[in-house]
């Protein structure tokens, strides 16, 4: 190409263009401020996930990491922490190299929440990172910890300026879920976390949206003709959504006593991955496009009119699990012996627009259950007629579409075969993807993903403040239904799938749950 000055310009590289996403994109001069960097989250989670970026290339040369406690430790007890943590859970193999550059750019400052003194004093160690580490006034703050913290911690934040970015800098804040216990405090969380960051600037982590299984939900139903033509009331009987646990609550009592399942699980994973399976398809994926289609499913929500027959809930008895002798929850360390927080939630759903017009979405989830797995399953209409003596289809169920999240990802198609022989035989059998075995990359961990959108300034995996809003008034009207139930909850087998009015709550359809 020849420039008006008769000069012939560079060609281009296509491996600039920002629309070639083949090369990773790497986060530009940043650092991260951990609040509650003594917890398990960031041990098992956050640490490693940071680790696993800079082995990755993903992170900035003078990346800086900051811990804020009230323990009494120096940077150097703050850096023999994250190197236990990373040596334990990194996913990646531990490197002295990238380990001894990253760990160049730790801090550790001492104090409360309510410490004027420490957050002036964190506020000094940012502007030094920024002048020995490059960091360029770029930080972001991790809320990893309890809700009724954040408060005093945004307004520390405010006091003392360090929200408040200079020039071309940035500022964000990342908060883990619960956020807020209901829709009036979810309602003024956002109110408060406004007026200290710009929407644009606030990151509510949901892990299961940074899964690769999840961002691949959209794939499958976006870039393939295969699924869309069927993926309404046409021909999708009901959808199922799962997230079971075959443990208890182990050391979340003190948390969980109290939130229980639905709060924990429904309000944000679960009706997050229902709003990724049902929305209509984004213009693009830019942040706002996504968001927008799903706060549309999400406002067409509609709840059943009988919530007792449109929902269940239960707790977990003690009992045997497999070759173990369990407690039941009631008798757990940290649990009040009266507590009527269930650890299994069953709601029925149903989204008021024409592509799923009639079709009920069945979101459950509980502890104690009889494995571990998260997955979706789109479950179709029997085929209208039949050609075949009745015999021939005994073992013949619907079509089935499963999105496996966890912990086997992959995505498994059930569809009627004959089965080899003189006869006309037909049962099902399954056509199964594998991440593990159709790709030789390991799959990174959620936390990965989410902490380098966070540097990246990418919202898209993130819910916005609607979201949020949305799905509380959702599990609101739930929640004060069961609370006028009072009385003892239903106890179900550790092991089993639930308890018996889940099974109900279903038959009472002519449907069943899925045994996975």
């Amino acid at each position: 190409m020849v420039s008006a000055q008769g000069r012939t310009a560079p060609a281009a590289n296509p491996l600039r263009d920002p629309r070639d996403k083949r090369l990773p994109r790497i986060a530009g001069p940043s650092g991260i401020v951990i609040f509650g960097v003594t917890g398990d989250l960031a041990r098992k989670k956050l640490m490693p996930a940071i680790y696993d970026l800079a082995n990755r290339g993903l992170l900035p040369p003078g990346f800086a990491l900051v811990g804020f406690a009230r323990r009494d430790w120096t940077t150097e007890n703050f850096a023999t922490i994250v190197h236990d943590a990373v040596r334990e859970h990194s996913r990646t193999p531990f490197s002295e190299d990238v380990w001894r550059h990253l760990a160049q750019g730790f801090r550790f400052v001492q104090g409360a929440f309510d410490d004027d003194d420490a957050f002036d004093t964190l506020s000094q160690t940012l502007l030094d990172l920024d002048r020995v580490r490059g960091t360029g006034g770029n930080h972001a703050f991790y809320f990893s910890i309890p809700p009724g913290a954040f408060p005093v911690v945004l307004k520390q934040l405010k006091r003392s300026g360090l929200c408040e970015p200079h020039g071309e800098e940035w500022r964000r804040v990342v908060i883990e879920k619960p956020f807020g216990h209901d829709l009036k405090s979810a309602v003024e969380l956002n109110s408060l976390v406004g007026e200290v960051f710009p929407e644009s600037s606030v990151f509510r982590i949901d892990h299961y949206l940074g899964k690769e299984t999840v961002q691949n939900l959209l794939a499958l139903r976006f870039a393939n003709q295969l699924y869309e033509p069927i993926w309404n009331n046409n021909y999708v009987d009901h959808v199922q959504i799962t997230q079971a646990e075959d443990i208890g609550v182990g050391g979340r009592a003190g948390y969980y006593d109290g939130i229980g399942a639905a709060r924990d699980v429904i309000q944000n994973h679960l009706l997050q991955l229902m709003a990724l399976t049902a929305m209509e398809e984004p213009v693009t994926f830019r942040p706002n496009d996504l968001r927008r289609e799903k706060v549309k499913i999400l406002s067409a929500v509609q709840l059943p009119k009988d919530l007792a027959a449109g929902t269940a809930r239960g707790q977990y008895a003690g009992g045997w699990q497999g070759a173990s002798k369990v407690l039941g929850y009631l008798e757990e360390d940290g649990i009040d012996p009266d507590s009527s927080t269930e650890t299994y939630a069953a709601v029925k759903l149903l989204i008021g627009n024409r592509r799923w017009a009639g079709v009920p979405f069945y979101l459950r989830t509980g502890k104690r259950l009889g494995k571990r797995v998260s997955e979706i399953a789109v479950v179709f209409k029997c085929a209208p007629h039949l050609p075949f003596s009745r015999s021939d289809t005994e073992e013949l169920g619907s079509n089935m579409l499963v999105i496996r999240v966890q912990p086997d990802e992959g995505v498994t198609i059930r569809f009627g075969s004959k089965v080899p022989g003189p006869a006309m035989e037909v049962r099902d059998v399954s056509m199964d993807f594998s991440y593990g075995q159709s790709f030789t990359e390991a799959s990174p961990e959620a936390y990965e993903r989410l902490i380098l959108d966070v540097l990246l300034g990418e919202p898209s995996l993130f819910p916005q403040d609607r979201e949020v809003e949305l799905s509380w008034e959702i599990l609101d009207p739930i929640e004060k239904h069961w609370a006028r139930s009072n009385g003892k909850l239903e106890q179900y087998v550790p092991g089993s799938w639930g308890p018996p009015s889940a099974d109900a709550m279903m038959a009472r359809d002519g449907r069943r749950w899925r045994r996975p």
